[in-house]
Parts: C-alpha cells; sequence; structure tokens
C-alpha cells in the first residue's frame, strides 16, 4: 500500500571546521558576500525561541536577543571587518544564505523526484566548528515515503568521492542559481574551504548528516499496517533506500511513547519525527518547531559533540596544556552542566541525542585523559620546583662558605 504523506521536509546539515585563529577573518569574508547575511534574533519575532531555551544556551547560540535594537544598527553601520571583529567575540553566530529565488532540482534522469532547495543557514561557532544547513522539500501533490527514504539516501551522498567519480544516481539541480551538483559542490566550498579541520577531528565530510519530518495520511497508522509504518521508519533513521533489504528484527532508538501520533527516530546519521495528518498541529504547529527550536537544540548538541572531540585532539597534539585545561573547564562550566530547556519533549530529545551521537561517552573519556595529564602536569610541576629549590640551597650553602 502505498505511504502518501501530508506534509515533508528534509535539512542536510554539512559539519566543518575554520581554524580558530582565522575564525575573525572568515566571518569578514561571509559579511563582505552580498547575498550573506547575519540571521539576528527578537524577542516578540522568535518568542517560542526566546521561550523554548534555558537563559544560560541562550545568550550562548543567540546573543542577539540580549542586545537593544539601537546597538544592533549601530553594529550594521560598521565596516565588514569590524563587524566581524565585534561578531568573533560571541560564541555563536547564525548567518542567512540568502539565494536569488527558491532552487529547483531533479534526482535522477527520466521520472526523478524534483525538490526545492528552500533556505541555506551557517550556523558558526566561535572554536571554528560550523555547519552549513539547507532545507529541501520534495515537489508534487502525491509525495510518497518511499520518495524521500530514496531523495534523502541519493542525496546525502553527492559531496563523496564515489558520487562524484560515477555521477551517483544521475542528481541534478536545474535553477539560475545552482545549474548542476557541480555548482553546488562548488558553493560548499566555497564557504566551508577543504575542510582538513573537519579531518583532524574524524568528522564524516563525504556525506550529510540528515533531519527529516514527515507528516502521513492517518490510514498509514492502522493497526494492519504498523509492521510497514515501522519498517520503513526504520528505513528513515538508517538513511536507507525504499528498496533496501533490512534486518528489521534488530530494531533503531524510538521514542518508547508516542505524543499524539508521532514517532522520533535517533541514529548517528540522522533524526527523524514522523506523524500522522489525524492531528491537525502535526501539519501545521509540530513541522515549525521541529525545524527551530529542536533543529537548533539538535545543532547543539553535535556541537558539544565535535568540541569535545576538538578537545581530544588538542590535549594529544598541543604541549600546553594549561591553556588546554581552561577551555575544558571553561566548556564544563558554560556548555556541559547547562541544561537546555524545561520543555519536556525538547529535553527528551537532547538525552537522546546525547546519547546516540556518544557525547556522554567522550566527555568520560575526555576527562580521564584530562585527569592524567594533569596529575602528570602536576607532578612535573613538583619535580620543577624541588630541582629550583635544590639548586637555590645549593646556592644559599655555597654563599656561607664563602662567607
Amino acid at each position: 500500500m502505498e505511504q502518501k504523506t501530508k506534509f515533508q521536509y528534509s535539512y542536510f546539515i554539512y559539519p566543518y571546521v575554520i581554524g580558530a585563529e582565522k575564525y575573525e577573518k572568515y566571518l569578514a569574508r561571509l559579511l563582505k558576500k552580498p547575498n550573506c547575511k547575519l540571521k539576528l534574533f527578537e524577542k516578540e519575532k522568535d518568542y517560542d525561541i526566546y521561550r523554548f531555551f534555558l537563559p544560560k544556551v541562550r545568550d550562548y547560540l543567540f546573543w542577539s536577543f540580549g542586545i537593544p535594537k539601537g546597538k544592533i544598527k549601530d553594529l550594521y553601520d560598521l565596516p565588514e571587518d569590524t563587524r566581524a571583529a565585534v561578531l568573533a567575540k560571541y560564541p555563536c553566530n547564525i548567518l542567512e544564505y540568502e539565494l536569488p529565488d527558491v532552487v529547483q532540482g531533479k534526482v535522477d534522469d527520466q521520472d526523478g523526484i524534483f525538490f526545492d532547495i528552500r533556505k541555506i543557514e551557517i550556523v558558526c561557532f566561535q572554536s571554528g566548528i560550523c555547519f552549513f544547513v539547507m532545507k529541501t522539500t520534495i515537489n508534487g501533490e502525491d509525495v510518497l515515503l518511499e520518495d524521500v527514504l530514496n531523495f534523502n539516501r541519493k542525496f546525502r551522498e553527492i559531496h563523496s568521492e564515489l558520487s562524484n567519480l560515477k555521477q551517483y544516481e544521475n542528481i541534478k539541480i536545474q535553477s539560475g542559481a545552482l545549474q548542476d551538483v557541480q555548482k553546488f559542490l562548488d558553493l560548499i566550498q566555497e564557504i566551508a574551504g577543504e575542510n582538513t579541520g573537519a579531518k583532524d577531528l574524524n568528522i564524516d565530510t563525504e556525506r550529510f548528516l540528515t533531519y527529516t519530518y514527515v507528516c502521513l495520511d492517518q490510514e498509514q497508522w492502522k493497526p494492519e499496517n504498523r509492521e510497514n509504518l515501522e519498517r520503513d521508519f526504520y528505513k528513515m533513521v538508517q538513511v536507507l533506500p525504499a528498496g533496501a533489504q533490512t534486518n528489521f528484527g534488530k530494531k533503531v532508538d524510538m521514542s518508547k511513547e508516542e505524543l499524539n501520533s508521532m514517532l522520533f527516530g535517533f541514529s548517528k546519521a540522522s533524526t527523524v519525527l514522523l506523524t500522522s495528518d489525524r492531528e491537525t498541529d502535526n501539519f501545521t504547529k509540530v513541522p515549525h518547531i521541529y525545524e527551530t527550536e529542536y533543529l537548533y537544540a539538535y545543532l547543539f548538541s553535535l556541537y558539544k559533540k565535535y568540541y569535545l572531540r576538538k578537545l581530544s585532539h588538542d590535549f594529544n597534539t598541543n604541549q600546553d596544556f594549561d591553556r588546554i585545561k581552561g577551555k575544558f573547564l571553561k566548556f564544563i562550566q558554560d556548555i556541559w552542566n547547562q541544561e537546555i530547556t524545561n520543555d519536556e519533549v525538547g529535553d527528551s530529545l537532547c538525552e537522546q541525542w546525547d546519547k546516540k551521537l556518544g557525547g556522554k561517552k567522550a566527555f568520560l573519556e575526555l576527562k580521564n585523559k584530562y585527569d592524567i595529564l594533569y596529575k602528570d602536569c602536576n607532578i612535573e610541576k613538583t619535580r620543577k620546583t624541588i630541582r629550583i629549590i635544590a639548586v637555590l640551597m645549593l646556592l644559599i650553602i655555597g654563599m656561607l662558605f664563602l662567607h
């Protein structure tokens, strides 16, 4: 039985890393692009985001909430280089990459899947860890769940070397701004650069992370269709094509409770929310929440994971232990120990992301590494102190003998 969608979109997320020493110049380069614009958040306009995040994390992600409108205007009056120097002092900056129009694309040559690129955002953290975030929707009135499955699988790999060599799945983007896949890849490289920093942190740079919302016809949620629904849900979370053979006996993580006909799914590569149109909110209010409050919370969870990797990499390669120790302790105080939200669903999602992305495990491993290095550093400092005291004692004794 065909599974018709009522509403759907997919975000494709590409992590990249800019050297911290180049971060200010990178922001200046973005600000000088005519189609790159700083995204500012206001309490009235973005009230749901303001209410969702607790103050500490809200200030960390959305600094403009706390800035008077007059000072924002003063910021825009500054030259781009000076503005970048000011922005570089904030923990996080979000920029919108404005396309000339809705970019239309197509997957496959003949009876392909037509899609639109709805928007692009660039989320940059002061550490140099950044995210290229792009929203797509599949065109047509009768979009099937299998279309979403096939599209997500095909599109997430267009950045891989294999796809470039074999022209993977004949993906074509048709628009005045991005005529083909190569133009799209050129856009990513223009924004993210060579992204060698991501490879140093063992971040997959050949596949997008996917973040998908699908609202299905309520008929698909009937008990007799439940097995097929969960099988396709499993494929979507694992970013598999519709025709993939799966060992469904080994289930993916799902929320244990369905809230208003909603199923959340998590994997290292994907987050999925599957809903039913039985509830009006599931094709009106919930899609908006999922791509604003929940999406930014997901990006914050990804950032924590990658920043822990960066700290671990720095501990392994840098001899300045005290400087890295300061960064680690600041991370614990400003980020790790902070609750993100009091929203029950949002808090549950953050716990699932930390679990699936391995955040807690990475933190404990880094803390153990820090404890060992801290002890070694103290031992070495004690040895140096003893040697200095010994030298001073010898000098004092020598001076006494001379007198």
